[in-house]
């Protein structure tokens, strides 16, 4: 099941960071098709957020056919995205990257500026 962070510095609204951190779990593989997703009550002890915005993500998810909520049941992962698994070698290669720009002195903010620009480079004009 995923646990989702939310960063009220980060200027992103409350339900959008939802509905990355879902997207990004279907993408890595830990949320698959038929998935329960925590339900709102769950978030909102885990996050002191609103309930209103827990279904308001949770909207989104299903408008975009990600989801579907099952009437006292709870809502269900319909379908996946990506195919980048955890467990890819590149996964390591990327997590040992970060490990060291982390130990040569780069922050958080560094790291994602770096490998945003990468990104722009290797992916122009691809949307996401």
């Amino acid at each position: 099941m995923v646990e989702y962070r939310i960063d009220r510095r980060s200027g992103v609204a409350t339900y959008v960071q939802i509905v990355q951190q879902t997207k990004q779990a279907l993408r890595l593989g830990h949320l698959q098709p038929g998935d329960r997703l925590p339900t709102a009550r769950e978030v909102v002890e885990a996050t002191a957020i609103n309930p209103n915005t827990v279904l308001k993500a949770y909207r989104e998810l299903e408008r975009e056919g990600l989801v579907e909520a099952r009437r006292g049941l709870g809502t269900f992962v319909k379908r996946s995205l990506g195919t980048a698994p955890a467990e890819s070698p590149l996964h390591g290669e990327l997590d040992d990257w970060a490990a060291r720009a982390r130990a040569g002195g780069l922050d958080r903010d560094d790291v994602a500026a770096l490998f945003t620009a990468v990104l722009e480079k290797h992916f122009q004009g691809e949307s996401s």
